[in-house]
């Protein structure tokens, strides 16, 4: 029998550390700038006021794809959405672009995965005049999870997608 002290004391002599997520493991170094949470107090009384976006993963037979959806928080309106096989940023900009070419939002709140912190996402908001907000609360993106829920039981996993195109068929109906 030993305490969690004595563990604790023989895995520091032996360099041994435990493999875990620390504090703020989306940020991605100290050069990424931060944005503040602008949707404390802020009431949401018109569309367009506040945009909200967030990414999951669709199964297929063979792999993984991902679904990225940008929402208007008044209206729980979708305004674009964009898949793609990769979790890289081109695809988040692709929906990003859809949407402004539809409607423009004064904050755009994100979580801060890498995607919605990139440079070239950021850029792309401010020089559309859109501040940035990220998530403060829990609850901030609630709407866009409720969708993922949705989506996911009324559509996804009733028809077990055999590729990326039949997804994309079944989502946009």
């Amino acid at each position: 029998m030993v305490n969690h002290k004595r563990v604790e004391r023989l895995m520091g002599k032996m360099s041994l550390q435990a493999i875990y997520p620390k504090p703020k493991g989306s940020y991605k170094g100290d050069n990424v700038k931060k944005y503040p949470y602008l949707l404390a107090g802020l009431l949401i009384e018109k569309p367009d006021k506040v945009w909200c976006s967030d990414i999951t993963y669709i199964r297929l037979r063979q792999g993984f794809i991902y679904l990225v959806a940008i929402m208007d928080c008044f209206s729980r309106y979708v305004v674009s959405w964009e898949v793609s096989n990769s979790l890289d940023t081109f695809f988040c900009l692709t929906a990003l672009e859809e949407a402004l070419r539809k409607e423009k939002s004064e904050i755009f709140n994100s979580d801060r995965g890498n995607q919605f912190i990139s440079q070239a996402f950021t850029e792309r908001l401010e020089s559309a005049g859109i501040r940035i907000s990220w998530d403060g609360r829990l609850w901030d993106n609630i709407f866009v999870e409720r969708l993922w829920r949705s989506v996911k039981y009324e559509e996804v996993y009733l028809n077990d997608y055999e590729d990326m195109i039949e997804a994309m068929r079944g989502l946009g109906n």
